[in-house]
C-alpha cells in the first residue's frame, strides 16, 4: 500500500501563490498530494473550501503530522516549510540578509501580486465597469510599475548576484518567477528588466521552476 503523503496542497493551475508552494516543495524534495480548486467554476467560494480558507484563496497547505489548522498565505506557507525543512534554506542565514529578501519578495507578493488577483478583475469587470481592454490595461500597468521597481532595486545593490540575493536561490527568486510565469499565462511583456530576465533564466534551468509551469499543471488548458 502506497503510503499517503504527509502534505496536501490545495491548489490551481495558474495562480501564481500556488506556484510559490510548488517551487518550494520541489527544491526541498518534499512530495504534497494535490487537491484542485477550480476558481474558473467558483470552488473557491464554496462552503467546502471556505472552512479551509475563509478568504477563499489559494493554496492552503495541510500538515497531516500536526493537528494544526491548514496553513495559508504563500509566504507564510515557505517559511514554514523552511522551519521543518531547512536544507536548501529560501532565506540566508543574516538577519540583515533575511530582512532583504523579505523585502525583495514582499514588493512583489504584496504590492504587485494583489492588484492581478481575479477577486480584483471581477470586481474591476462588474462593479466598476471594465472592459477587456481595460482590465488588460489594469494588469499591464501594475506588472510593469512592480517589476520595473523591482528591477532598479536589483540593478543597483550590491547584494544581487546570479540570483535576487547572491548566488543561492530563496524566497524572493520564487517570488519573482511566480509573477512571470503568470504574466507569460496573460500574454503581457515588460521592457526594461534585463537583470529580471537574467535571474528567470537562471531560476528556470531548475527543474523545481520548469516543473512548476503553470501549463504544465493538472487542469491547464490545451496550448
Amino acid at each position: 500500500m502506497t503510503a499517503k503523503p504527509r502534505f496536501e496542497l490545495f491548489a490551481y493551475w495558474r495562480t501564481s501563490a500556488t506556484y510559490r508552494v510548488r517551487v518550494a516543495l520541489a527544491l526541498k524534495g518534499i512530495t504534497a498530494a494535490e487537491r484542485i480548486i477550480n476558481i474558473d467554476a467558483g470552488e473557491h467560494r464554496q462552503d467546502a473550501f471556505l472552512a479551509i480558507n475563509p478568504l477563499g484563496a489559494i493554496p492552503a497547505l495541510i500538515d497531516h503530522e500536526t493537528d494544526a489548522l491548514p496553513l495559508t498565505q504563500s509566504l507564510a506557507i515557505l517559511e514554514y516549510l523552511d522551519e521543518i525543512h531547512p536544507e536548501p534554506p529560501l532565506l540566508p542565514p543574516d538577519p540583515i540578509g533575511r530582512a532583504r529578501v523579505r523585502s525583495l519578495s514582499l514588493m512583489l507578493a504584496a504590492d504587485t501580486h494583489p492588484l492581478i488577483v481575479p477577486r480584483v478583475k471581477k470586481y474591476l469587470t462588474t462593479t466598476g465597469g471594465f472592459d477587456d481592454p481595460q482590465w488588460r490595461d489594469w494588469q499591464t500597468r501594475w506588472f510593469t510599475t512592480g517589476l520595473q521597481a523591482f528591477e532598479k532595486r536589483l540593478s543597483s545593490d550590491p547584494g544581487t548576484g546570479i540570483y535576487c540575493h547572491g548566488d543561492a536561490i530563496g524566497m524572493a527568486d520564487i517570488c519573482l518567477a511566480s509573477l512571470i510565469v503568470v504574466m507569460r499565462v496573460f500574454g503581457i511583456a515588460v521592457d526594461g528588466i534585463p537583470t529580471i530576465e537574467r535571474i528567470m533564466r537562471a531560476c528556470e534551468a531548475h527543474t523545481a521552476f520548469s516543473n512548476a509551469e503553470p501549463r504544465r499543471q493538472v487542469g491547464a488548458p490545451p496550448d
